[in-house]
């Protein structure tokens, strides 16, 4: 498994780094992405076409509208 840590701010970020780490991970020779909401993709058969299919989830996550939390 392949993983790297990132310890910089994103964009409009302040205060301290939250832990990071890759969204990438291998199992065996087969490739996955990981999303923010729990969801594991792949396999793929390499590191470059995971990362092509997480920027398409992402392309299609972004065109979403925002949910905001309902009151009951």
């Amino acid at each position: 498994m392949v993983n790297q840590v990132n310890t910089s701010h994103r964009g409009g970020e302040q205060g301290e780094i939250p832990f990071r780490c890759s969204r990438f991970f291998s199992v065996g020779n087969k490739w996955y992405f990981s999303t923010r909401e729990g969801f594991d993709s792949g396999p793929y058969a390499n590191k470059e076409r995971a990362s092509l299919s997480l920027q398409r989830f992402l392309n299609i996550i972004n065109k979403l509208p925002e949910i905001s939390p309902t009151r009951h």
